[in-house]
Order: structure tokens, then sequence, then C-alpha cells
């Protein structure tokens, strides 16, 4: 089992809230995302526990091979970790985005598309997310509502709470607002197109780059009554929140012992912890402490965890 140093990104909206919320010794202001687990090139997570501290996981993945992801998703991805998880806090509203889906980044790009998701960890008074359309437009009406500044009155606008889960499959648009703090699960790409930003400017002093004509044909416009993910709370059980071809999610909010079967995924498995702390057993006897803000990535060869909270333990986990 292994955890990782994080990657704390300081960003013109970013807020405050990570740095305690991971009991880190930092004076890093404006954090906007601690990147807890990432093969992107440039932003590779370096192992911080064990025989392999040091080594970034791309390395790790190159040494375990199957062992460690799976051997279907070693097959299919190599030594590139097919997820990136994150933590975000916005002090401000973040810019309207949509990510491609694999067909049309492959094509553009050469690169995976994005379908991702958010669980809110939590939320000041007012916070609020974008997710999809309010009403039908047309992709010309999407761009006139772009450029006269009025595209957030054909979006839908949601109060949030802790909780709070948002799928965003590729093509929808989305961004976080103000005051949210959340858990992202995303496919591993760094191909989005900005649709609006509020008119902000960069550290350049310019407005920074918009995509609107790009994502015409990356956007999906038709109109959901509905674009949370309804779930039903319940202590000490597998709660699953997503699952879709790229992940499955799933919520585990502890005051006892609880155990999950993964002999049968042939996938690893992702644990980030949301609140209190705890430890998690293999099925080998192999121990290790998890906390809240902390993240831990258990092999494929792994066949059962017991997560055992010191008190009360709240925490999501991913797998292919």
């Amino acid at each position: 089992m292994f955890k990782f140093e994080p990657i704390l990104k300081s960003i013109i909206w970013g807020g405050e809230k990570i740095v305690p919320y991971k009991h880190l010794d930092s004076d890093q202001k404006s954090v906007g995302e601690s990147w807890e687990l990432s093969g992107v090139k440039g932003d590779e997570s370096v192992i911080a526990n064990g025989e392999y501290a040091g080594k970034t996981l791309p390395e790790l993945i190159s040494i375990l091979k199957g062992d460690l992801v799976g051997n279907k998703v070693y097959e299919k991805h190599g030594t590139e970790f097919p997820l990136l998880v994150k933590f975000i806090d916005a002090r401000q509203d973040l810019s309207i985005q949509v990510h491609p889906n694999d067909e049309l980044s492959h094509k553009r790009h050469g690169k995976n598309g994005k379908t991702e998701m958010w669980y809110v960890v939590g939320a000041d008074e007012g916070a609020h997310l974008l997710s999809g359309f309010s009403k039908q437009v047309t992709p010309e009406e999407y761009a006139a509502k772009v450029a006269d500044n009025t595209v957030t009155e054909v979006l839908t606008n949601y109060n949030v709470k802790a909780g709070d889960v948002f799928f965003l499959p590729a093509g929808r648009v989305h961004a976080i607002g103000a005051g949210s703090f959340v858990a992202e699960i995303q496919q591993t790409s760094d191909v989005t197109y900005r649709i609006y930003d509020y008119g902000r400017v960069g550290k350049d002093g310019k407005p920074r780059e918009l995509h609107v004509e790009l994502a015409k044909d990356a956007i999906d416009f038709s109109v959901e009554a509905d674009y949370r993910t309804h779930y039903h709370e319940e202590k000490n059980k597998e709660v699953e929140l997503v699952s879709c071809n790229y992940f499955t999610t799933s919520l585990f909010d502890l005051t006892e012992e609880t155990s999950k079967d993964v002999s049968s995924l042939d996938s690893f498995l992702i644990v980030m912890g949301l609140a209190g702390e705890g430890k998690l057993i293999d099925d080998k006897g192999e121990e290790i402490s998890i906390r809240q803000g902390e993240t831990v990535l258990l092999p494929a060869t792994t066949l059962n965890v017991k997560f055992i909270p010191n008190g009360t333990l709240k925490v999501l986990t991913s797998h292919l």
C-alpha cells in the first residue's frame, strides 16, 4: 500500500483550506488544488513510504506492471496511470469549461478525453456549482451567449452542501463555484476547453485563452431535469456513487470495521480520506494509517481490505 507526496498548486482562484485540511506544515498560499495521485507528465506523484519511496508513479508501474494496476489496465495504458485524483478549494468561481470525449480528443490532440466526478467535501454558505444546460440552446446561441456574457443564464446552478455528488461525462459543460471544496476523480487528460472566464486576466495581465469554437463540437447540448447524482447514505456499508467506463467510485462512512472484497477487480484501488482517521489492513496483514486529506493506493494484487476507523472514518474508493 502506497502513500504519495501531495502536489500543491497555487492558483489565482485558490483558497486556504487545503493545507490545514491535509495537516500539512506548509506556508504555501492560494492553494487551489492538491494533486493526490497523478501520472501526468511533469506532475508525477512521488511515493512517500516503503521500499519504493522517492520513485514516481510511472516508475512504480514500470517495476510492478499489472501487479500494481491490474493486467488489463497495464495492457491498455502501459505506464500511464489512467486516473487523476485531486482536492480542489475554490475561493472564486472557476472558469466554465467542457472536456471532449475520447474519440474527438484522440482525433484532435492524440490524447484521452475526460470524464470526471465531484464529491463535495465541504461548502461555505452560498457555495455553488454549474453543471449542464438548464434550457435547450443551439451551438450558435451558446456562442452568442458567451460573447455577450450571458452564458451562465442557460446553465444549471446548484447550491451545494457536503456530500453532494456530480458525475460529469465528457461533453457536459461545468464549473466549480466559489466556496466549494471538492474531491475530483477524472480520466488522466489535460484536454480542457475553457468557454468563459468572467473576463478575468491571468498573471500576465491578459485575458486567459478561451476555446469557444473548439468546444462547439465537444459539447453535449441535451438538457436533463437534474444533473446531481442521488444516492442513499448508509453507515458502515459500501455506497456506490458512480460507475462508468473509466472509474467506479464508492463512499464508506464508518464507525466500525468494514471490509471490501477486491479479489475480482483486476484493478488498483484508490482510497481518499475525507474525514476522521483509521487504518487499512490488507489480506496479507499489511497495515497503513489513513486520515482526512490522505490518499492511499492499493495494488491490484490485493484481495481484501479492511477499513478500521479510529472513532469515525469517511473515505472514497475508486477503481477501474
